[in-house]
């Protein structure tokens, strides 16, 4: 215990004084973002960056992936930190010197945050690498926004090109800046963080006929409308209220003229759940009840149901001596616990298969409300970076370690 508070003290210490490498990091990622699957220039920045430091670096993966591999002078555990690069296409309304370059893209969701961190997580270890213990893996993934390109793309697309083998890695990390917390301030959950998604697509299909003689068809847009209150009322009523489940539809079409019934209508959403037995009753609860709604109406109703994203559940024993290290670091008052969330996140493609721990870091500016992510107004403080790199580094190393 003794080494691991000397060794969380001694990186404590060298954080602060790359409080300006990490500004800089930032501010070039912010001034350059890529969107997803074009993340050419940061790719290329990350890996000679990793490679300038000496670590063994691998390029190429699933599109413009980047790992870079740190090995400590002892024997100890291998763990990994997911960063993830790409950016939103937004138009930046803030008016800062780094601010983006390229009109209709942004860093509004905080990865230049977590490419800095990252990267300057890799500097201050490798300073340190004769008094680590372990190995250390550096991922820094593309399209994390999405949306994927198949298995092959963003977390999916570096799984299974191996990154979490030879060695396997025993404990993965990674963080993600959080708006509505004091820079300086973090959150953690012991087990599930974030929900579970599908991509719904509901295709309602009818008889077309004139518009003044409605009833010699079957109208599509009218079932859609029923079909929407009908689903509204199944998860109010039918859905136990202490298990979340969010279904939103954000894009619905059809029809070719104002005068004549639509033959189809195309609805597509997004179901969220942070319970897989509760999911598969929800799905199987709306294909009853939309087969009932056909039969009444005589429409054909389609529910076809594509998962995006599993739940993301953190590793109970690994967060436990996370958030132990965490307590280490920066005090009981700096950590919250958090509570699970209804966005999703890739990072789940990982924490399948490995111990995971994601986290938060607080970004907002003390004393303000502070910008949603991806608002096109988003301006995180940097004050932040700093315990960011404190935390990723702190957690590498201890974890390291092992028990």
């Amino acid at each position: 215990m003794t080494h691991r508070n000397d060794l969380l003290k001694e990186i404590a210490g060298l954080a602060e004084g790359l409080t300006g490498e990490l500004t800089a990091r930032r501010r070039e990622f912010h001034q350059y973002p890529e969107l997803s699957h074009q993340e050419e220039r940061t790719a290329w920045t990350v890996a000679k960056y990793l490679q300038d430091l000496g670590l063994e670096v691998q390029t190429g993966i699933a599109g413009h992936g980047v790992v870079g591999r740190l090995a400590g002078r002892r024997p100890g555990k291998t763990v990994a930190f997911r960063a993830d690069m790409d950016a939103l296409p937004l138009t930046e309304k803030v008016q800062v010197p780094w601010r983006s370059q390229l009109p209709g893209v942004m860093h509004a969701c905080g990865h230049d945050f977590h490419l800095s961190v990252a990267l300057v997580t890799a500097r201050l270890l490798s300073a340190i690498r004769d008094r680590l213990a372990g190995q250390f893996r550096f991922i820094f993934q593309p399209a994390e926004e999405g949306p994927p390109r198949g298995e092959d793309s963003g977390a999916q697309g570096m799984v299974r090109a191996g990154v979490l083998e030879h060695p396997g890695v025993d404990a993965i990390l990674a963080l993600h800046v959080a708006p509505n917390l004091d820079a300086g301030q973090f959150r953690g959950s012991p087990e599930v963080v974030m929900a579970g998604a599908d991509r719904l697509i509901l295709t309602v299909t009818g008889t077309p006929a004139h518009g003044a003689t409605p009833h010699r068809g079957v109208d599509p847009i009218l079932v859609s409308a029923q079909t929407l209150t009908l689903i509204q009322g199944f998860l109010a009523q039918r859905i136990d209220a202490r298990h979340p489940v969010v279904l939103t539809f954000g894009r619905i079409a059809g029809g070719e003229r104002f005068n004549i019934l639509a033959e189809t209508v195309t609805l597509e959403g997004s179901l969220r759940y942070l319970q897989e037995s509760v999911h598969q009753d929800v799905l199987a609860g709306l294909r009853r009840q939309l087969a009932g709604l056909a039969q009444a109406t005589g429409a054909r109703i389609e529910l076809n149901a594509d998962s995006v994203y599993p739940i993301l559940k953190n590793d109970p024993a690994l967060s436990a001596r996370a958030l132990e290290v965490l307590r280490q670091l920066f005090g009981p008052k700096r950590l919250k616990l958090n509570q699970p969330a209804m966005g999703s996140e890739d990072f789940s493609y990982f924490a399948n298969l490995v111990p995971a721990f994601y986290f938060f870091l607080g970004v907002r500016t003390p004393g303000t409300q502070g910008q949603a992510l991806h608002s096109p107004k988003f301006n995180p403080d940097e004050a932040a970076l700093p315990w960011g790199l404190k935390a990723a580094a702190g957690l590498m190393a201890a974890l390291a370690e092992g028990d």
